[in-house]
């Protein structure tokens, strides 16, 4: 007597898969728009980066993350020795290397 009935509403006639296509384009552009400006960039960067690393040798001339330069002094799997001064070294992770300057620079 309160209550009244109830009736669900038709639902609309589908359009068909088009609409669904169109919808999702734009979030597909963007994922490849962002690939090929960030994620890819940054792969080949790190690509280079462990090739330099692995290339490490006794006598290169290094500049570390905190722009300590050195010579390499001694080579370990995870870490390295850089002498600063004469019978002065740094032990540093491998990875802590950023740049291997050409021989000569330091003096």
């Amino acid at each position: 007597m309160f209550i009244s009935e109830a009736f669900a509403q038709a639902a609309p006639a589908a359009t068909g898969g088009e609409s669904s296509l169109i919808t999702m384009l734009p979030l597909v552009l963007m994922f490849v728009v962002l690939y090929f400006v960030m994620i890819r960039p940054q792969m080949k960067r790190q690509k280079e980066h462990k090739a330099m690393i692995d290339a490490l040798a006794k006598g290169d001339e290094v500049v570390t993350a905190g722009g300590v330069l050195g010579k390499v002094a001694k080579l370990g799997d995870g870490y390295l020795h850089v002498e600063v001064a004469d019978g002065v070294e740094l032990q540093v992770q491998r990875t802590a290397v950023v740049q291997v300057l050409p021989k000569g620079t330091l003096k």
